[in-house]
């Protein structure tokens, strides 16, 4: 873990799993800042471009049987029946311990109840001249929900996929996620696609996956959107395919930033930061702090906590890779760096935090107190879970309903309205050097030019 401190002395003190680094000044922090942000960039990406390209060229020409041949080299199973049999997603749910499902359905609840609030509004209205103009939402016909597997499972990316898709209106919701060595799903992933009335569940995963459902193939239906996180080769496979499908984001490793002030708690930041390291090696924890006693205390804290930590060493690979703290002389000035940063997930451990937020330009989502830590937000807290990394939060915002629907305009002028607005168009068009937009206005009234 790196530590920034407004000093004027440069040190480095060793510690027992973690290496602490202190330097002297702000425009540090911004250089660290920028390298986390662009810390997936470079020869690895360049090297799995190439891959992502050729996976994508194959399972467009030769459909399943380059998934069966990417899921065998990739997965290490034979690939037989791409569909998950409906009575296995059934037996998934009923066999799930009954506290287990409360909390799903205590999720599911409160996912389906804020995003019930997003649905947009269709606009209609008559102008001046008696014309009615107007924008109609409608949702796509398919979507298709990438899960990912690997490090970890994730019933919550169901959840956070497939209802807002579902509150949309969505007629077809389409879930990939790769399986283990021998075919399987995680059983509680089973469970969520289960109660969130997903019918199609196919066992492939990696770019092959947003490569059929972006071209479609033999055996899985070509989709109109494709929302999920997953790792650099998903991100890059939708990336390809965007233009053809429609996606939620490129995301990249998750992060979190934490503000904090002489009022927050040591033991809270310190399991704040590795309830996000131990996503992946490649994620990010950063303190920016007014609290000097919490900086220098964090790092033993955190080691303290990672004492018999199931994700040790993804944790430590983390933290001591992409871990930051910064020690600030004040709130405003926390919450610049935090802005420069725009990161995934904001918490604010302050004395008042609601005030706070309202000086925050950039972030995904932003959790208020000691109570609303992150994990919230990961699981039931209501607003979405898939948020903009790699400080994309400056123009980007949470997955939702919308991601799912798309707007028509609705244009219907009257003869009166044509005759008040004619002569601008025409106007217009031969300022454009468009002869037939002009020549269309004329053709409907021929005493225009007269």
């Amino acid at each position: 873990m790196k530590q920034i401190i407004n000093k004027d002395e440069v040190q480095e003190t060793p510690s027992k799993k973690l290496t602490i680094k202190t330097v002297k000044n702000i425009d540090h922090a911004h250089f660290e800042l920028k390298a986390i942000t662009n810390r997936t960039s470079g020869t690895v990406q360049d090297k799995a471009i190439k891959v992502v390209d050729d996976i994508l060229k194959n399972v467009k020409e030769r459909g399943d049987e380059a998934l069966k041949e990417y899921t065998s080299r990739f997965d290490g199973f034979l690939l037989e029946e791409f569909q998950v049999p409906s009575d296995l997603i059934i037996k998934a749910w009923n066999e799930t311990p009954l506290d287990l499902q409360d909390s799903l359905l205590l999720a599911k609840k409160r996912i389906e109840k804020f995003h019930s609030l997003q649905v947009p509004k269709n606009i209609s209205y008559t102008g001046p001249h008696g014309e009615s103009l107007g924008r109609r939402w409608s949702p796509v016909e398919k979507a298709g929900i990438y899960v990912p597997g690997g490090r970890a499972a994730y019933p919550s990316t169901v959840l956070m996929n497939a209802i807002p898709a579902y509150v949309a209106g969505v007629n077809q919701t389409i879930m990939v996620s790769p399986a283990n060595s021998k075919g399987e799903l995680n059983q509680t992933v089973l469970a969520a696609a289960h109660i969130t009335g997903i019918k199609k569940v196919f066992r492939i995963g990696g770019a092959q996956a947003i490569g059929a459902l972006a071209s479609g193939t033999e055996s899985i239906p070509k989709v109109d959107v494709i929302t999920g996180p997953g790792n650099i080769y998903v991100t890059l496979a939708k990336k390809k395919v965007y233009g053809k499908v429609g996606i939620d984001s490129l995301a990249g490793p998750s992060e979190i930033l934490i503000i904090a002030d002489k009022s927050a708690k040591l033991e809270h930041v310190a399991s704040d930061m590795l309830a996000q390291s131990e996503h992946d090696p490649l994620a990010s924890a950063i303190l920016i702090t007014t609290n000097k006693k919490l900086a220098e205390k964090l790092p033993a804290e955190i080691e303290r906590q990672l004492i018999n930590h199931p994700r040790l060493e993804i944790c430590q690979e983390s933290i001591s890779n992409w871990g930051l703290i910064v020690l600030c002389d004040d709130l405003e000035t926390c919450t610049k760096l935090s802005d420069t940063f725009a990161p995934e997930h904001l918490e604010l451990l302050v004395e008042d935090p609601k005030e706070l937020s309202k000086r925050i330009k950039n972030a995904g989502a932003i959790f208020m107190g000691p109570w609303s830590p992150e994990a919230i937000g990961d699981y039931l807290g209501g607003p979405n879970h898939t948020l903009p990394t790699s400080g994309t939060a400056r123009f980007a915002g949470a997955l939702g309903v919308e991601t799912f629907m798309k707007n028509t305009s609705l244009i219907n002028f009257s003869k009166q309205a044509f005759n008040e607005n004619k002569n601008a168009v025409v106007n217009l068009a031969n300022s454009e050097g468009l002869h037939s937009h002009a020549e269309s206005i004329r053709i409907r009234d021929l005493n225009l030019f007269k």
